[in-house]
């Protein structure tokens, strides 16, 4: 239990960590509402303008793979006002309209790995905590927050001022954060040194051998694809699903964003609720896991079958709700895949390769999208939601057996 002194000490960087990735799920629920003045402003196709997934997920696997060292050089406070301070630069310069090739390639690149830095830092914060589990649950709630409000601010913005002007507004939006994390957060790598203490062993192997490790761990990257498959699910739903909505049942720009809001707080309220349900109830992560995926599945499929736009908005709620708890269950999950020593690398992993298949899907969706029309969306996701049930039907062998 944690005296008031320590809560109180503790309070405010936990608030800043809910804060910056309430702005990070804005900056993933806008990103679909605004492909399509995107696409129309540079004059590209959807497969063109879909090179961003890739340069973005190149800047975020980047940040995993240089945040250990980071944190060593620089400790815990620079490194996120480092990560923070990029995400802005990112969105300000956008604010000029950038050439396509420039924001593909730069603006798109340094964002992720302004963001890769932020997540990566801040769950290894988290992670040290007492009530660790509680709290990364909450985080990515979070995100899901600001993943639904994205999608009605974007719209709404875009009836009277230019693309470029959501994202400069995002850019500015991080200045503050930028300043928070420079003067509130521990200047020394605290989160590495307190799971060091948690697990009592001696310290690790350098950030290179534990990383080789990990790499060659089965269950480790067994869960990386089961993570990669459904971030590229949850990722490709929420990107393409106002395409979908406009271009396949001809709703209105702002109706359609509200109904992508309505998938992210569906995602949102699943975090927060189901996991509270399943331990009221007794029930096990792997079989909440096992039966949120069933529900993945048929969300899709009622989606895909219905008739009108209200049932299908009504099935991409319902998809974002199995889909919420999936990500934060899987990642506590991770110590039951692997040595304890490994875990805190393990997670950097596994939420690397995620990135992957957000942007490796969300291509492939805009791809499909674009030969053969917007609508192989829904059918699109069924197909990932089985293959995450035959992942998962291994994965979760290696969980009881562990």
């Amino acid at each position: 239990m944690l005296s008031n002194v320590d809560q109180t000490v503790r309070r405010p960087p936990i608030i800043a960590a809910y804060a910056a990735f309430v702005l990070v799920g804005i900056s993933a629920g806008v990103g679909g509402v605004l492909l399509p003045a995107q696409i129309v402003d540079y004059g590209v196709n959807k497969a063109t303008v879909g090179i961003t997934f890739f340069t973005f997920s190149a800047g975020f696997m980047l940040a995993g793979a240089t945040a250990g060292p980071l944190l060593h050089r620089i400790g815990t406070r620079r490194t996120l006002a480092f990560g923070a301070s990029l995400f802005a630069l990112a969105g300000i310069y956008t604010g000029v309209r950038p050439p396509f090739v420039v924001y593909v390639i730069v603006v798109q690149t340094v964002m992720g790995y302004g963001i890769g830095l932020l997540e990566s830092v801040l769950n290894a914060f988290l992670s040290t905590q007492s009530d660790a589990t509680t709290l990364l649950n909450r985080l990515h709630a979070f995100f899901g927050v600001g993943a639904l409000l994205g999608p009605v601010l974007a719209a709404s913005m875009l009836t009277s001022v230019a693309w470029t002007t959501v994202l400069l507004a995002l850019g500015l939006a991080c200045v503050p954060l930028a300043a928070i994390f420079g003067t509130m957060y521990p200047t020394h790598p605290v989160a590495m040194h307190a799971v060091d203490a948690t697990y009592g062993e001696a310290p690790p192997l350098p950030s290179r051998g534990l990383l080789s490790t990990a790499l060659h761990d089965p269950g480790v990257m067994l869960g990386a694809v089961f993570l990669a498959v459904y971030v590229g699910l949850e990722i490709g739903v929420g990107t393409w699903g106002f395409s979908l909505m406009v271009g396949h049942y001809g709703q209105k720009a702002v109706l359609a964003g509200y109904t992508i809001s309505g998938y992210w707080l569906g995602l949102t309220v699943g975090r927060f609720v189901i996991s509270a349900v399943v331990r009221r109830f007794g029930m096990t992560a792997a079989n909440m896991t096992t039966a949120c995926l069933l529900g993945i599945a048929a969300s899709a499929a009622l989606a895909w079958v219905a008739p009108d736009a209200t049932l299908a908005g009504v099935g991409l709620a319902l998809l974002g709700f199995c889909l919420g708890p999936i990500f934060p269950t899987t990642m506590s999950l991770v110590p039951r895949l692997t040595s304890s020593r490994l875990v805190p690398t393990a997670i950097g992993v596994i939420n690397g390769f995620s990135v992957i298949g957000g942007a490796v899907c969300s291509w492939l969706a805009g791809a499909i999208a674009q030969g053969v029309g917007v609508w192989t969306l829904l059918p699109f996701a069924l197909a990932l939601a089985l293959v995450l049930l035959a992942i998962w039907w291994r994965l979760a062998r290696r969980i009881t057996t562990a």
